[in-house]
């Protein structure tokens, strides 16, 4: 290994993101889809998260700071990198449900612009979840925000 090598290898290993902070990735992907983030999407994020036996040892510092990290890395690569970078240290358990609290999120209004249907489907694809499944949470999330 060549002294470059190395520290490529170096910045590769900053750049990993924690289970946590992946499965954030995804539902921030969901919301930061129109490439704006509302207090209210922002909100509904931090509050949906924090309910997670994931995020039970987290405090309000340590959620705005690992928010904070993400929103930096949408801003200076983009959505779908966030979403790239999070699918490689997203554990294979939390992935469908990764998908389905974007889906929760992007459909909280009950309904769902063009830049959220393709990026909940870039989502699904960057996952690998089946169309089928996919189809069935989008379908269920609509029912749930009718109300």
């Amino acid at each position: 290994m060549g002294l470059f090598d190395r520290v490529k290898g170096a910045k590769e290993a900053e750049a990993k993101l924690s289970k946590e902070e992946s499965f954030a990735a995804i539902t921030l992907a969901a919301v930061a889809a129109d490439g704006v983030i509302t207090e209210e999407e922002a909100n509904g994020l931090i509050m949906g998260l924090a309910r997670m036996k994931l995020y039970s040892g987290y405090n309000s510092n340590q959620m705005g700071s690992m928010l904070s990290k993400l929103v930096g890395i949408v801003r200076k690569q983009g959505v779908e990198a966030l979403v790239n970078q999070a699918k490689e240290s997203l554990p294979k358990e939390l992935v469908e449900t990764a998908f389905a609290v974007a889906a929760d999120l992007a459909l909280a209004d009950g309904e769902i612009a063009a830049q959220e249907k393709d990026l909940l489907t870039k989502i699904q694809q960057t996952l690998g979840i089946s169309e089928d499944l996919a189809v069935s949470i989008i379908e269920a999330m609509l029912i749930k925000n009718k109300g």
